[in-house]
């Protein structure tokens, strides 16, 4: 009886100068029953052409466009390839990380016994200076708590999912969200009480570099800090309707990143400051919540506006 299909579905664009290490850690791989479906979101590089040469060495390698009637991003990609894939558990891999050559074999004793995913931790590693950053942190008493405020980290390739969970969920990736896409993802599959086994070998290289999605934020871009917001104000909502977890100690998290970043857009001199706080006070009205917080923060950001200082008022 050959052990479980695992499909491993990778959402790719110009990735010529990476992909090529990222295939071929699946190549080696020790577990051998895998079939990798990678979707190109519009690639005018080379990757294609790189992907096609692996395609003639093994063909559980297989190569699809996303439609043109679907959202251009990775999550459409990710739908996209789900829809195609067969694999009875799934792993979502983006198209810079490194697996280890035993992760799927590490992942795959864990199936035996029921689970609807299994948490592995990734290893990061910064790509530009070539050393390893840190080990992630997966293991919590209060999962989405601490996933929500950060204190622990599943990553999109962390977690292998059952297919038959994600089948009956209503959607899987938010297309309108691009980054912290993983976040949401994961944080709406663990509302829905999965059963979970869990891995305490990393499975994952994770590489951090210039280039990646996530160091965009820090780059001060509006799009994708415009996306993190919205990520975390549909799951205040959905945590305040459901009654998922306690809702006021999240709602002070989101209060804590948004002056954050109002203070990183003032310091900056971004165009989107009175934005972010714009929404700031939206939250506090909308949720009655701490409005002499509100006028400390409002005060900060005249002050700043005007004199180019004032930090103490976004502590």
């Amino acid at each position: 009886m050959n052990p479980p299909l695992i499909s491993i579905i990778i959402p790719v664009y110009n990735r010529e100068s990476l992909i090529k290490e990222t295939l071929d850690s699946i190549l080696v791989q020790t577990y051998k029953n895998w079939e990798c479906i990678i979707v190109d979101d519009g690639s005018d590089d080379n990757t294609e052409n790189i992907i096609s040469e692996y395609i003639k060495r093994d063909n559980r390698f297989q190569f699809y466009k996303r439609p043109e009637t679907m959202i251009k991003g990775a999550n459409s990609c990710r739908n996209y390839g789900f829809s195609l894939s067969n694999g009875e558990w799934v792993k979502w891999l983006d198209s810079d990380d490194l697996m280890y050559i035993d992760s799927m074999d590490i992942e795959s004793k864990l199936m035996k016994g029921y689970s609807n995913v299994i948490l592995s931790p990734l290893v990061l590693y910064d790509f530009d200076q070539k050393k390893e950053i840190k080990k992630s942190n997966i293991f919590s008493a209060d999962l989405i708590h601490d996933y929500f405020i950060a204190k622990v980290a599943l990553y999109v390739s962390g977690p292998l999912w059952e297919r038959k969970f994600l089948n009956k969920q209503e959607y899987l990736f938010d297309e309108n969200i691009s980054n912290v896409d993983d976040w949401d993802f994961n944080m709406r599959m663990l509302y829905k009480k999965p059963i979970i086994r869990y891995n305490e070998k990393p499975t994952i290289l994770y590489r951090l570099h210039n280039d990646s999605l996530s160091q965009e934020i820090k780059k001060g871009n509006k799009k994708e800090i415009i996306s993190v917001l919205n990520a975390l104000e549909k799951h205040l909502k959905l945590i305040r309707i459901n009654k998922i977890t306690p809702y006021k100690p999240l709602l002070g998290y989101a209060v804590k990143y948004y002056k954050t970043e109002i203070y990183n857009s003032l310091r900056s001199n971004k165009d989107y400051s009175f934005y972010i706080y714009s929404r700031l006070a939206k939250i506090h009205f909308l949720n009655f919540y701490n409005f002499r917080e509100l006028i400390k923060v409002s005060l900060g950001f005249l002050v700043y506006k005007v004199c180019n200082k004032g930090y103490v008022f976004f502590k």
